[in-house]
């Protein structure tokens, strides 16, 4: 394996991990506001 391959394989799982980690947040914010508006908590 080249040393570049290996660097764009360890530089890609971040924004992997930041792409996940914004769904998430996404979602959770959706959620949350659902739930404010309907009076409910949310767990």
């Amino acid at each position: 394996m080249t040393s570049f391959l290996l660097t764009v394989y360890v530089l890609v799982w971040p924004l992997v991990v930041a792409g996940v980690l914004a769904v998430l947040c996404t979602a959770f914010g959706k959620e949350a506001a659902e739930a404010r508006r309907q009076g409910r908590d949310l767990v």
